[in-house]
């Protein structure tokens, strides 16, 4: 598979950027993250002045997953399609959350096992069809999916961000919806940081002990079967890997290649990021991380990508939630740039 390749990084207008804040009326870097998500923004988007991101798009990926047949989670699988069916009839968080902050919503069915009969997009999110295949193998026992299979989940990422871009979108943002994508995430951080299952594995949807120790046991029992080398992101997703988590890779590479940067959710979302790195190393410095999941080994996921979390709130639904906060701060972000006066223009006093 030929992957996109990466656009330059925009050096030149994060310098300006970075020398305009300084030049607001407020102390140097009193803004904190937010003057650093202003510079990353011009960076990523090669502009300064900022183009503002005021076209958003959530895609929010659909599919299931084989290993919940282990005792995974305390949800059947066919909440996903039943969640997605939510989605489209405006009554999750993440239409409330998309409501909030005025961010267009895409459900994409990437790997829905079933119960999607009738789907079809309505007034409160746009429906795309792109199912690869229904639900993933059972990692435990088989492979998640062929490589082909990944590959081809990969593309419709790729694809959703270029279809964003004919349409004018500037920013992205990843979301997910699957029940048992919490271990498929584990197993990914598992294979390519070499941890093992107890460091990786979390609650999720909030399994009780003795499923937590299912869960643990399960991402061991992957790894050893498959061994997936490390620095093979298509290898690790074939293996242990979910189909929204290879879209959400595509999305990012997809979205560096056209210039438009990508916020990542949680958990799961940062998983999709962490093997997009490994696809096409570097193309980390075009997403961000939106929020600090609730899942322990969250931290492990945004140490390795050098990420640090815009919002810490102690979510752990997915959906996309995080990531349409993420978004309105990067807009926040812009309209500091833009808005606020400089010393000079206000005739404010600066420091010695």
């Amino acid at each position: 598979m030929t992957l996109p390749e990466l656009l330059p990084w925009g050096s030149e207008a994060e310098a300006a950027a970075l020398l305009h804040l300084d030049q607001l009326t407020k102390p140097p870097g009193s803004l904190g993250r937010i003057e650093r998500l202003g510079s990353w923004w011009c960076g990523a988007t090669s502009t300064f002045p900022a183009r503002r991101p005021e076209r958003a798009r959530l895609y929010t990926f659909a599919g299931d997953h084989g290993v919940t047949a282990e005792g995974v989670s305390p949800y059947p699988s066919a909440v996903t399609g039943q969640m997605v069916h939510n989605f489209l009839a405006g009554g999750a968080a993440v239409n409330v959350f998309a409501r909030q902050y005025g961010v267009e919503l895409a459900v994409v069915d990437v790997g829905v096992a079933g119960g999607l009969e009738g789907a079809a997009s309505s007034s409160h999110a746009a429906f795309l069809a792109r199912r690869v295949r229904s639900g993933t193998g059972n990692m435990a026992r088989e492979l998640a999916m062929t490589r082909e299979e990944a590959e081809a989940a990969v593309a419709v990422g790729v694809a959703c961000a270029r279809e964003a871009a004919s349409e004018g979108v500037s920013i992205l943002g990843a979301g997910e919806m699957g029940i048992g994508n919490t271990t498929a995430a584990a197993a990914c951080l598992a294979a390519t940081a070499g941890m093992p299952g107890k460091l990786v594995a979390g609650r999720g949807t909030g399994v009780d002990d003795a499923g937590l120790a299912r869960k643990v046991a399960t991402i061991d029992r992957a790894i050893a079967l498959h061994r997936p080398d490390r620095f093979d992101g298509m290898g690790i997703l074939s293996a242990v890997g979910g189909l929204e988590i290879a879209a959400i890779a595509g999305l990012c590479i997809g979205g560096a290649s056209l210039g438009i940067p990508v916020v990542l959710d949680g958990f799961i979302s940062t998983a999709g990021g962490m093997i997009a790195n490994l696809l096409v190393p570097g193309v980390s410095a075009w997403f961000q991380v939106s929020h600090k999941s609730a899942e322990n080994a969250h931290w492990a996921m945004s140490r390795m990508l050098g990420k640090d979390p815009v919002h810490d709130l102690e979510l752990r639904l997915g959906e996309g939630t995080g990531a349409i906060l993420g978004i309105d701060t990067v807009r926040l972000a812009t309209r500091v740039m833009a808005e606020m006066a400089t010393f000079t223009s206000a005739g404010v006093g600066n420091k010695a």
